[in-house]
């Protein structure tokens, strides 16, 4: 059993916005209402970065067309007594989906934690059970 540090991507449309700033508060705001709502406040939730294929310098993930805007988002959380990374992984999906619901989340990294247990917030593997009831 193992415990991890899980970070998921997700992209967030918003709509009636009018500057790249407009959309990044519009979809952070939308995704910590939704996280609260469900009592997920372990969940941290941060700008996505982009790399530039031609100059490989990073920019923040949020575009604007057409007052419709499109912002990546890091959802980052610990998941404790996991039993591999692919379950870690899975866990986290299930905890997150549960508040974001049609939204597709990816695994943009995860780490196993080193220093064995910690007393931050997150997930136990245990509580699996109850996410799908």
């Amino acid at each position: 059993m193992g415990d991890y540090i899980v970070v998921l991507e997700a992209p967030i449309i918003v709509k009636d916005v009018e500057s790249v700033e407009e959309a990044i508060e519009a979809a952070v705001n939308k995704v910590v209402n939704a996280l609260e709502k469900e009592k997920l406040d372990f969940v941290r939730v941060e700008l996505g970065y982009s790399k530039c294929p031609v100059c490989g310098a990073h920019f923040e993930s949020a575009f604007v067309v057409g007052n419709v805007g499109l912002v990546g988002i890091y959802l980052t959380l610990k998941v404790f007594n996991a039993q591999s990374l692919e379950h870690a992984e899975r866990i986290a999906k299930a905890v997150v989906g549960r508040a974001l619901k049609k939204v597709p989340l990816k695994l943009f990294e995860i780490r196993e934690l080193n220093n064995g247990r910690e007393e931050s917030k997150g997930i136990m593997a245990n509580d699996e059970e109850k996410l799908e009831a």
